[in-house]
């Protein structure tokens, strides 16, 4: 073998260069509608305020909304009062008797009265949320009742695995618990950045009731 020879089998080669490898783009995951488990949970104002906004909105696309109040008692607000313009489309239900916190609650409501209510309000909800009657049901301030010792998380969670598919679920209140957000398909944190309460200002009519 020549020296030249021995340089030119030896000596890179002049094929041509292997086609880049071009990774598959992942197909796109295919959009379907189901109805939501949605919470609003959080020390910040706005849990209840964000539900409601969501009853006006299914109210105006002629979706049937039930709302049950938890913990909340008979006192007027501007919220119930206007979504009662929209009966029987939007159906409020308030089965709380006021805050159970000690130095918020009415001493003359005992504590066996507020369990009655609770009780009351899951068994409402146990009949309507399988009735087929409604696209959303809002449990206001079930979180809270949870918290309160008033409704125990697995009932809760068994409304959650009990819901028809295409019903829309919301979940207000704070404190969320883990196997509830878990469980869940939306969840919003409301944090309390600023409080006008903190600086002596009075709870304002239109803002917080």
């Amino acid at each position: 073998m020549t020296k030249d020879t021995e340089q030119i089998t030896s000596g890179d080669s002049h094929e041509a260069p292997a086609a880049p490898v071009t990774k598959s783009r992942p197909k796109p995951k295919e959009m379907r509608r189901k109805g939501l488990v949605a919470i609003f949970t959080g020390n910040g104002k706005g849990k209840s305020t964000a539900s409601f906004g969501i009853a006006l909105r299914s109210a105006g696309n002629r979706m049937p909304v039930l709302i049950v109040q938890f913990i909340k008692g008979e006192w007027k607000t501007g919220e119930v009062e206007a979504l009662a313009q929209f009966a029987p489309l939007v159906r409020i239900e308030r089965m709380g008797r006021g805050f159970t916190i000690d130095h918020l609650r009415n001493p003359r409501i005992t504590d066996n009265e507020h369990q009655l209510a609770a009780d009351a309000a899951i068994t409402l909800v146990r009949e309507q949320i399988v009735s087929g009657a409604w696209a959303v049901v809002i449990l206001d301030e079930i979180l809270g009742a949870i918290k309160a010792g008033l409704v125990s998380l697995e009932t809760v969670i068994g409304l959650v695995e009990a819901k028809p598919e295409m019903l829309h679920l919301i979940l207000t209140g704070r404190d969320a618990p883990d196997a509830l957000i878990e469980r869940a398909d939306l969840v919003t944190e409301m944090r309390e950045i600023k409080h006008p309460f903190r600086a002596g200002i009075m709870a304002q009519r239109g803002i917080e009731f």
